[in-house]
C-alpha cells in the first residue's frame, strides 16, 4: 500500500467514524490530485460538508484541498432562478442598502443596484447551483450576512463567499458572535430569543429551548452558514 493510498484510507476511516457526518450514506468521493487532497460528492446539509472538510483538512494538512463537495438543494432550480433569488434577496436587505450589485448573467455584468452614496459591490454569479459572491463590502458583518442570504436561497448547493472587507478588519469571537445573531434574526424560522450564542476560538456553541426538532436543526443550519465558523455544538434543547 502506497503512502497516498494510506492517507485517503485513513481520512475515510475517520469520516466513517464520525456518526455526524453519517458517511456511508453520503455519496462521497475522496482523492488525490497532483498532491491536493480532492472531497467530492452532494450531501445532505451543511452541517455534514463543513463538518467532513474540517475533519479531512486536519488529517491532510499541509495538504490543500479541494471542495467539491455540495448541499443537496432543498429545491432544484434553474441558475436563472438561483441568481435572480440571491440578487433580490441582497437588494432587500436593508444592512446591505450602501452596496451596489451586480449579476452575472451568460459571462456580462448587470448592474441591478447602484445607491448614490454606495460603499462597496457585489457580484453574483451561478453555475451549477453553486453561488459565488465576489467583490469588496465595508464590514465583515455585511460579508457574513450576504453569504447567509445566498445559502437561504433553496436551490443553492454551495455559496463561495469571496467577498473582500475594506477597510480590513480584524477577526474575532465576538464579531462571529455578532453576525450569527444577525443571522438568527433575520431567519423568519427561528425565534432568536430562545437561543444563546456564545463563540470560543470560532466554535460557536448554541443554547436554549425551542419548541420543534427542525427549529433546532435550523438555529444550527444558520451557524453554519457564516463565514468563519469552524464547528457548532448544538445544545439546544426541544420541549
Amino acid at each position: 500500500m502506497t503512502a497516498e493510498t494510506e492517507l485517503l484510507h485513513r481520512v475515510r476511516d475517520a469520516l466513517r467514524t464520525d456518526t455526524r457526518i453519517g458517511f456511508d450514506d453520503q455519496p462521497f468521493v475522496l482523492g488525490l490530485s497532483d498532491g491536493a487532497f480532492l472531497l467530492e460528492g452532494e450531501v445532505a446539509d451543511v452541517a455534514v460538508k463543513r463538518r467532513a472538510l474540517r475533519k479531512a483538512a486536519a488529517m491532510i494538512a499541509p495538504r490543500p484541498i479541494i471542495d467539491r463537495l455540495h448541499v443537496r438543494p432543498a429545491q432544484p432550480m434553474e441558475d436563472g432562478m438561483i441568481g435572480d433569488l440571491v440578487r433580490d434577496a441582497l437588494i432587500e436587505e436593508p444592512a446591505l442598502a450602501n452596496c451596489r450589485v451586480r449579476l452575472w448573467v451568460k459571462g456580462q455584468p448587470e448592474l441591478v443596484r447602484d445607491p448614490l452614496s454606495a460603499a462597496g459591490m457585489i457580484d453574483i454569479r451561478v453555475a451549477d447551483g453553486v453561488v459565488t459572491l465576489d467583490g469588496e463590502v465595508s464590514g465583515l458583518g455585511q460579508k457574513r450576512l450576504a453569504g447567509a442570504l445566498a445559502w437561504w436561497v433553496p436551490g443553492s448547493r454551495d455559496v463561495v463567499n469571496g467577498l473582500g472587507v475594506a477597510p480590513p478588519e480584524e477577526d474575532n469571537d465576538a464579531e462571529i458572535t455578532d453576525a450569527v445573531r444577525l443571522v438568527l434574526e433575520k431567519d423568519p424560522f427561528v425565534n432568536p430569543d430562545q437561543v444563546r450564542v456564545t463563540t470560543n476560538k470560532a466554535t460557536v456553541t448554541l443554547d436554549g429551548l425551542v419548541p420543534t426538532e427542525s427549529e433546532r436543526d435550523m438555529a444550527e443550519h444558520d451557524c453554519w452558514y457564516v463565514f468563519g465558523v469552524d464547528d457548532v455544538v448544538n445544545r439546544i434543547a426541544v420541549g
